[in-house]
């Protein structure tokens, strides 16, 4: 029997990746959690760029809104820029995460200077002000994009090559020991780069799977009872009324 239920939002207008999230959600997380996918129903197809979050955002509070009443334990926005996570951390009381701080937090606790490796050039800047928000330049080697769009990532031999490739570059010329996939849609490639890379060099260099991290940080808060501080996500004033 399940003791905790999790939610993942999957922020884009498109169900096609909800089969696979929750394949990979379920294999992921431990056995006491029950995880239910579902995704945005309006909105843009993909998060590409700050307009992309931005648009998504409403229907993402809307989503955990709904989770939180539902009885959810914890919400994860599938999504490395966590759209919509900090307006829904003010308006719902479980844990709300997204793929940001699990990743680069892992990473930072498993070496000293992480690279991301992300999709576009579109959302290289907008990741690098993540890195700035929260502090932690010093322990930021670089950000490299494989140049793919977010629909692309399914073909898998491709993308791994190009993660591989880029995950070379930041070791080699950025310095980097711990590499960060910066996209939730890079599903079952973190492996296989890490294998290619212990290979390469002969010793174990980290790589972030974007959800998996996510899913077991969530799993965390829930099971130790953390949410996050009202200090800090203090109820809108006028939220009562509006809702």
């Amino acid at each position: 029997m399940s003791r905790y239920q999790m939610k993942i939002i999957i922020p884009i207008n498109d169900s096609a990746y909800n089969a696979e999230m929750t394949q990979l959600a379920q294999a992921a997380a431990p056995p006491d959690v029950r995880v239910e996918v579902a995704n945005i129903t309006q909105g843009n197809s993909s998060i590409e760029s700050r307009w992309d979050r931005m648009v998504n955002a409403p229907y993402v509070v809307e989503l955990a809104l709904a989770a939180e009443a539902e009885g959810c334990h914890g919400i994860l926005v599938s999504d490395f820029d966590y759209c919509g996570v900090e307006a829904a951390r003010e308006v719902v009381s479980v844990p709300v995460i997204g793929g940001f701080r699990p990743n680069v937090f892992t990473a930072m606790s498993l070496g000293q200077r992480f690279s991301i490796i992300t999709v576009l050039a579109s959302v290289v800047d907008m990741q690098r002000e993540h890195v700035r928000s929260f502090g932690i330049e010093p322990n930021f080697a670089s950000i490299i994009p494989v140049n793919l769009p977010v629909h692309e990532l399914t073909q898998r031999d491709k993308v791994i090559q190009r993660v591989y490739e880029c995950s070379i570059k930041a070791i080699d010329e950025d310095g980097a020991d711990t590499i960060v996939l910066g996209c939730t849609g890079f599903n079952y490639i973190a492996g296989p780069v890490a294998t290619k890379l212990r290979q390469r060099y002969g010793v174990n260099v980290p790589v972030m799977d974007p959800n998996v991290a996510a899913i077991n940080y969530l799993y965390l808060l829930m099971h130790t009872g953390q949410s996050q501080s009202r200090l800090s996500y203090h109820v809108p004033p006028n939220f009562s009324v509006q809702h």
